[in-house]
Parts: C-alpha cells; structure tokens; sequence
C-alpha cells in the first residue's frame, strides 16, 4: 500500500470517527459530542468518563477538579467550559459552542476553592 493510500484512509478514519452527534442518543464515543475533541476525550476517560452517556448527571466543576487532581495542575478555565457543554447536551441541551458557557461557569457555584476566581483586597 503506498503512503498517500495510508494516508488517506486514516483522513478518512479520523473524519468518520470525529462526526459530531446532533442530538445526545446520536453520541456513541466522546469524540461525537459538540465541543469534545481528542483531547477533552483524553481527559475525561483519564478521569473514568469512558462512554457519552456517563455524563448525564455529572456535575461539571467536579469533573473539572478531577482532572485538576489527576494532572496536579490547574487546567485552563475554558476545559470547565467545555465540561459543561458536554454534560448539558448529553443531558438534552441543544449544541452550543463552548464559550457559550462561559457565563455560567463566571457566576460562581464553585465547589473547590481552586475554581474560585482570585479573591480581590
């Protein structure tokens, strides 16, 4: 096989397997749900979400300060963002983009003090 073929069938792989999912039963590997690439899906199996359907219920700032332990860093803010879009359409919202969710996460309801924005003197 010549490496323009290989090439090819893995663009061809990589495209059917990154298909995103229009209604939240249509997500069958994380990679299908809006906003969820390779690598939120790498982060969210690091922390135990295997299959879409376990982040029904989830709360999202969890998730997050999950990944925060597991990586022993503080991730950037918009991970959280996308944490909560992902939870919200497997749980029936409608694909919004990531960033659409940033005011949600900016109202507070912090869970750990890590996700608390820097107290002001």
């Amino acid at each position: 096989m010549s490496t323009s073929s290989l090439t090819t069938k893995r663009r061809v792989a990589t495209t059917l397997t990154t298909r995103k999912a229009t209604h939240a039963r249509l997500a069958t590997v994380l990679e299908a749900i809006p906003n969820v690439g390779a690598s939120i899906a790498r982060d969210l199996r690091s922390i135990g979400i295997k299959q879409p359907r376990e982040l029904i219920g989830k709360d999202p700032h969890a998730l997050y300060q999950a990944l925060c332990d597991r990586t022993r860093t503080r991730q950037d803010p918009c991970v959280l963002d996308t944490f909560i879009s992902a939870v919200r359409f497997m749980e029936g919202a409608p694909a919004r983009p990531w960033w659409s969710y940033t005011a949600e996460r900016k109202k507070g309801n912090f869970p750990h003090p890590l996700l608390a924005p820097p107290a002001t003197p």
